[in-house]
């Protein structure tokens, strides 16, 4: 699977503020190594404009019976079982991420770029995970993954939801996720307050991105 990819750097500096002032630029943390960072189609939501919409609302109250732990990274309870849950549900859509590297990203902080996990969980049975990054202002939320349930379809959905509503709690200005790279993408424009990364500046037209996604 490729990825859009206009260009990339190595930092050194890994103040919160040159971060910040880098996701601004449309760069994003990857999984390549430390302080690699690739700009792309980012796409982020402006907390200050989002409000959930009446479809938000209805997955949320789906999973209103579910738990958002967040945990630092390095993680000291990292198990076998994280890492075969993620390459189950990667391999699953033809995407190449070993256990191992799911390890490194949450154990190892001289191999990863972030520093959060958020844990997932549903009447104290942990379903998921995803690989954040914070700083003072923003929040990347990263490689989700979960064990399905055919009686819950919309896991991602909530569990990203869940993230975005914690980012505006915590006072954050935006919260990233990901890219917009093919037409599955579209679903993130749902979300009010969304921005996309043009290659130069940031838009908010919907409808013009979704033209290029087609």
């Amino acid at each position: 699977m490729s990825y859009l990819n206009w260009a990339s750097k190595t930092i050194t500096d890994f103040s919160p503020e040159h971060i910040e002032k880098l996701y601004n630029n449309g760069f994003v943390f990857t999984r390549l190594g430390k302080g690699v960072m690739n700009q792309t189609r980012s796409f982020r939501i402006n907390l200050a404009d989002f409000t959930p919409s009446s479809e938000n609302r209805r997955i949320l109250k789906k999973a209103e019976s579910y738990h958002l732990e967040i945990n630092a990274i390095p993680f000291s309870k990292y198990g076998w079982s994280i890492g075969k849950m993620a390459k189950d549900f990667y391999s699953e859509r033809n995407a190449e991420f070993s256990a191992n590297k799911i390890k490194k990203l949450i154990t190892d902080p001289e191999e990863s770029n972030f520093n959060r996990l958020y844990i997932y969980s549903k009447n104290t049975e942990i379903f998921g995970y995803s690989i954040c990054l914070e700083t003072d202002k923003i929040i990347h939320y990263s490689y989700p993954f979960y064990a399905k349930d055919a009686l819950e379809p919309s896991r991602g959905l909530a569990i990203m939801m869940l993230a975005i509503n914690k980012a505006k709690e915590l006072g954050k200005k935006y919260i990233y996720l990901g890219s917009l790279q093919r037409q599955s993408d579209t679903y993130k424009l749902q979300f009010k307050g969304g921005e996309w990364f043009d290659g130069k500046e940031w838009q908010t037209n919907a409808a013009s991105v979704k033209d290029i996604l087609k």
